[in-house]
C-alpha cells in the first residue's frame, strides 16, 4: 500500500511550481487529488499529466481570495471523490518592496492571496476533513505554506515576512484549537527557502534590482546562503508535505518542517 492510499487531497496554487509537484507526488503516493488555481491552461495541463501518468486528478478554476468561491470548491471535491482529508494551502505571491513606496493597494492584494486565503481555506475545509479523520490513524491533515520568510525578516520583503510569519501562527493556532475540539485533524506548516520556481526567478530579479547588480551575481549571492549548496528543488517540498499528509506524522501537529538546505540552521 502506498502512504496515503486512498486519501482526497485539494491542493490549491497547484497549475505550476511547488503546487504542481505536490499535487503530482500525491498522486503518485496513491491519493485521489483535486488541484485549484486561476491558471486554467497550466491546471488543465498538470491534471491531464497526472491522469496520463495513472493517477485520478480533477482541476477546478478558483480564486482563493474569493470567500463565496471556497464552498463551491469543497462541495465538489466531495462531489467528485466522497469527501476530503487532505488540504494543503499552497497559493502565494512574491513581492519586493520598500515600507516607504508600498501602497496600502499592494499590502491588502499579498494579504489577500498569502494570509487570507489559508484562513478562507481551513474553515471551509474543516468540516469535511473532519468527516473523514475517523479513517485513518493519523486523522486528517492541514498543510500551510509558508517560507524561512515567516521564520526571519529581510530588508525589502516586508508584506511577504508578515504574511508567511501570519501563516506560521494561524498554524499553530488552528492546530490547537482542533486538538482542544477532539477533531483528528493535524494542522502544520512548511518552510522552503528558495526553491528552483518561477517565483524564485522574480524574487532574484527584485533583488538584482534592488542591489544594483546583474541576476547572475545575485544568483550566486542566493545560492551561497543555502549551507547544502544551491537551491532546493519543487520535489523536496513535495516529499515534505507527503509526510505531513501521510500517517507518518500521526503525532506532529503545530510543527514547522523547515526545508532549506541549512539557511536558518
Amino acid at each position: 500500500m502506498s502512504r496515503i492510499d486512498g486519501k482526497i487531497a485539494l491542493v490549491t496554487g497547484a497549475a505550476r511550481g511547488l503546487g504542481a509537484a505536490t499535487a503530482r507526488r500525491f498522486a503518485e503516493a496513491g491519493a485521489k487529488v483535486v488541484i485549484t488555481d486561476l491558471n486554467e491552461a497550466g491546471g488543465e495541463e498538470t491534471a491531464t499529466a497526472i491522469r496520463e501518468a495513472g493517477g485520478d486528478c480533477m482541476f477546478l478554476r478558483q480564486d482563493v481570495t474569493n470567500e463565496a468561491e471556497w464552498p463551491t470548491v469543497i462541495d465538489a471535491v466531495v462531489k467528485q471523490f466522497g469527501g476530503l482529508d487532505v488540504l494543503v494551502n499552497n497559493a502565494g505571491i512574491w513581492m519586493s518592496s520598500s515600507i516607504e513606496e508600498m501602497t496600502l493597494a499592494d499590502w491588502r492584494h499579498i494579504t489577500a492571496i498569502n494570509m487570507d486565503s489559508v484562513f478562507l481555506g481551513t474553515r471551509a475545509a474543516i468540516g469535511a476533513i473532519k468527516a473523514r479523520a475517523h479513517m485513518w490513524p493519523g486523522g486528517g491533515s492541514i498543510i500551510n505554506i509558508s517560507s524561512v520568510a515567516g521564520l526571519r525578516g529581510a530588508a525589502f520583503a516586508s508584506s511577504y515576512n508578515a504574511t508567511k510569519g501570519a501563516v506560521k501562527l494561524f498554524t499553530k493556532a488552528a492546530a490547537l484549537e482542533f486538538a482542544s475540539l477532539g477533531y483528528k485533524v493535524r494542522v502544520n506548516s512548511v518552510h522552503p527557502a528558495v526553491i528552483q520556481t518561477n517565483m524564485a526567478d522574480a524574487l532574484i530579479n527584485d533583488f538584482a534590482r534592488i542591489g544594483g547588480n546583474s541576476s547572475n551575481e545575485t544568483r550566486g549571492t542566493m545560492m551561497s546562503r543555502h549551507p547544502m549548496g544551491g537551491f532546493g528543488k519543487p520535489a523536496d517540498i513535495a516529499n515534505g508535505c507527503l509526510y505531513l499528509a501521510s500517517c507518518d506524522s500521526a503525532f506532529s501537529t503545530g510543527t514547522e518542517l523547515v526545508i532549506d538546505g541549512g539557511m536558518t540552521a
